[in-house]
């Protein structure tokens, strides 16, 4: 049952608690949390109803950014308004971030036999995901010739193009050739409309709001870069668009990151998928892999100052949008241009997410044919196995530190 929208401080506090821990205890990527969400908030707590808890998550599967967060913050923001869609999200998301700041910490000094095996073990972890992810999203977004067809384009221009626009292009033409190709598209059987709207308290004028604070930043930011020339606004305008074009997960972000940090020089490729394999560990949203990534730049701002900017920089537009679309989302999921557009976004994703697992992820982690035996049995514990992603990691890491031992 929903409370009425003047919540007491108590419930900001409920909120905080209840998300905190599922910020300790939620491994095994999105699909995984909004698992523990139902269970914990539907089931257990009671906050809101099974019918108004499928449209929240519907409604975050369609726009981009983080869906598992973006559910959770929407959920905070029934239960205790806007201190408590806050605290919904600085709960879920403050373990994992502390977390990877500690491997961050610690990465440096692994430089012996034990420290290198284990930071390839981690890279090979990366492989495996990336991998898995490719999978799942081909057999989920690409079931046709005209999707596969779209990912494939993806694929050719990502190979073709270098460019820090390359991304946003094959996105845009995704959605262009899904309106052209995908019109037969509907609204998802296992995502029904709702007749009824959730029980938030956005108004129409804190929409708007909120999508023209998005809008404003996603291209106001890069000119403030070119005339300030700052750094921290440079880390969090990077950070800022990657958070912004991520559609299909939170793996989508992988190439965006890369190309924003190890392309510009910010991070060091090693470095770079040292972190995100350590981040599949981790409980959590995997978008707080930021939070790695700006604590290890090499030049200010960093330490706790880089990871606060590109946490903050890449969570933020994920949790405008939701804002922005909370009070017209009833009309934007039932109309067919939205599925088709979505339809081709889906399958450009794809091709982009393909692109990455040969570069960066294939090629700076497989260096011997021991690798290539690792990285594809991982694959297989995780996709025919379903083996949790924290065994694999484990599994993983003690595999690369025995491969180091013996050479």
């Amino acid at each position: 049952m929903v409370p009425p929208a003047s919540a007491r401080p108590r419930d900001a506090l409920d909120v905080l608690c209840a998300f905190f821990k599922l910020g300790l205890t939620s491994f095994g990527g999105p699909v995984a949390h909004l698992g523990y969400f139902r269970r914990e908030f539907v089931e257990r707590r009671q906050w809101l109803d099974e019918k108004t808890y499928i449209d929240l998550v519907a409604l975050c599967q369609f726009l981009p950014g983080p869906a598992s967060s973006q559910v959770g913050f929407s959920i905070g923001l029934m239960r205790a308004g806007w201190i408590g869609g806050l605290a919904a999200w600085c709960g879920f998301t403050l373990p994992s971030v502390l977390l990877l700041i500690g491997f961050a910490v610690i990465a440096p000094d692994l430089n012996g036999p034990l420290g290198q095996g284990l930071i390839h073990g981690l890279k090979l972890v990366a492989v495996a995901v990336v991998a898995q992810a490719v999978w799942d999203m081909a057999r989920r977004f690409c079931p046709d010739r005209r999707q596969a067809g779209i990912a494939l384009i993806a694929v050719a221009i990502l190979s073709m193009l270098a460019t820090v626009y390359a991304q946003l292009l094959v996105i845009a033409l995704g959605a262009l050739l899904g309106v052209v190709l995908c019109r037969d598209q509907h609204v998802p059987a296992d995502q029904p409309a709702s007749d009824a709207r959730p029980s938030i308290a956005v108004s129409r004028a804190a929409g708007w709001a909120a999508l023209a604070a998005f809008l404003l930043l996603l291209f106001g930011l890069p000119a403030m870069s070119n005339l300030l020339a700052a750094r921290a606004v440079d880390m969090f305008d990077a950070f800022y668009r990657s958070g912004a074009l991520v559609f299909g997960g939170g793996h989508v972000v992988l190439p965006l990151l890369q190309q924003e940090t190890v392309t510009t020089g910010w991070i060091r490729p090693g470095e770079f998928l040292a972190g995100y394999g350590a981040a599949q560990a981790m409980p959590g949203p995997l978008f707080t892999f930021a939070a790695f990534l700006g604590w290890s730049m090499a030049d200010p701002p960093h330490q706790w100052a880089g990871a606060a900017l590109a946490t903050a920089g890449i969570f933020l537009p994920g949790l405008l949008l939701v804002i922005a679309a909370l009070p017209y989302w009833q009309t934007l999921r039932t109309r067919p241009g939205s599925a088709a557009m979505l339809a081709g976004v889906n399958a450009a994703v794809v091709g982009l997410l393909a692109r990455a697992l040969y570069s960066p992820v294939w090629t700076s982690a497989v260096i011997s044919r021991v690798d290539i035996f690792i990285a594809i049995a991982a694959f297989f514990m995780l996709v025919r196995w379903r083996m949790p992603p924290l065994a694999v990691v484990a599994l993983c890491a003690l595999a690369g530190i025995a491969e180091g031992a013996l050479r």
